[in-house]
């Protein structure tokens, strides 16, 4: 297994903002400021950063010194219309040098953003909430799934809405609303099994269900990502089902390739996000790809050998840095559970690694 490796970084920023290319008295075309975070990744090459290990800490340094003059200023002394896709685009320019550079992102709000994949589409997401019941009928007898309960879902909603050669403004947050408006009305505070299509309610047929109410009347739909609690959901891109578990670690690392006296030679720990993602046609009769339950059982005695240890003193482990962690986790998984094809291990917010066996010019959810 030869996995493919990509870098990650993360960096926020406060800002002024108005958007002249808006419609008379749309409230963005007033003068308002945001909480922006922005996320870069690619394939760094060997030798690009000072030292092996050093590729994260590299790349947020570059993100920070790119956002740094936009840091608690107006966003339009830099660009004449600055929303979130034109920002990226801006960021990507301010980059141009960084060697393998992939998605560039920009989030305006925690619900709303745009990621610049490697061919330069920008895929707009606007993250919505439901409260809803549900019950799976065909698990197991005493499977806790298959009791009435509830959830407090959260949906993305990606779409290719890139910016054609003569225009401003593609990206319509408003329209988007206007689309998922009928939806909430049928999901929210609802048991989706009364729902038709949604007898089996599972975070994968409930991603294709959304899916299909929504492509008839945006083409550009690319991702419905369903999050059926915070560190689990599902993907349907309309014709590929994934889905994903997210694992909290704590624990103590040391980059051994680092040169004496910098901070990385040094022990020091992070709380890593984890994330397995995996991939499967659906169970004809359970109809989910895996069984979240199951993920969590199978992985968890690597998750319990690596949680709350020094990772450094792992025999396992030849370095301590993020792309280390994440292909030897990508390999650990796969023996339990072969369906693993991607893992995202973060140090901080939007800073870390991932490593997948997948095409990496189609990693954008999550």
């Amino acid at each position: 297994m030869n996995p493919s490796l990509l870098h990650s970084a993360g960096a926020g920023f406060e800002a002024a903002c108005h958007i002249p290319a808006l419609p008379e008295g749309h409230r963005s075309r007033r003068l308002h400021g945001h909480s922006y975070f922005a996320r870069v990744r690619g394939a760094l090459p060997s030798g690009w950063a000072p030292f092996p290990g050093a590729e994260v800490a590299t790349l947020r340094e570059r993100l920070e010194a790119a956002v740094a003059p936009l840091d608690h200023g107006l966003l339009n002394d830099h660009l004449p219309n600055p929303t979130d896709e034109n920002l990226a685009r801006w960021l990507r320019a301010q980059l141009g040098d960084v060697p393998g550079l992939g998605q560039v992102s920009v989030a305006s709000t925690p619900h709303s953003g745009v990621d610049l994949d490697t061919a330069g589409h920008a895929h707009v997401w606007r993250r919505y909430r439901f409260q809803s019941a549900h019950w799976l009928p065909n698990v197991p007898p005493g499977h806790q799934c298959g009791r009435l309960h509830g959830h407090g879902f959260e949906v993305i909603v990606h779409a290719n809405q890139t910016l054609g050669a003569n225009d401003d403004l593609a990206i319509d947050y408003d329209h988007l609303d206007d689309l998922w408006a009928p939806l909430h009305f049928q999901l929210n505070y609802r048991c989706l099994n009364e729902l038709p299509g949604l007898d089996n309610p599972t975070s994968e047929r409930l991603s294709s269900w959304i899916w299909a109410q929504l492509k008839p009347q945006l083409p550009a739909l690319s991702w419905v990502t369903v999050f059926e609690t915070g560190s689990s959901g599902a993907n349907f891109d309309g014709a590929n089902y994934r889905i994903w578990k997210e694992f909290s670690m704590d624990s103590a690392v040391q980059l051994r390739r680092a040169p004496q006296g910098h901070p990385l030679a040094g022990v020091h720990g992070h709380t890593f996000t984890l994330r397995l993602h995996l991939q499967a046609p659906l169970d004809a009769v359970l109809g989910w790809a895996v069984d979240y339950g199951d993920v969590k059982a199978l992985f968890n005695p690597v998750f319990k050998r690596l949680d709350h240890h020094p990772l450094h003193q792992d025999p396992a482990l030849s370095d301590g840095d993020c792309a280390t962690l994440a292909t030897h986790v990508l390999q650990a998984a796969r023996e339990v559970l072969p369906a693993t094809d991607r893992v995202d291990l973060f140090e901080t917010r939007g800073s870390g690694a991932i490593a997948t066996l997948g095409d990496t010019n189609e990693l954008i959810p999550v």
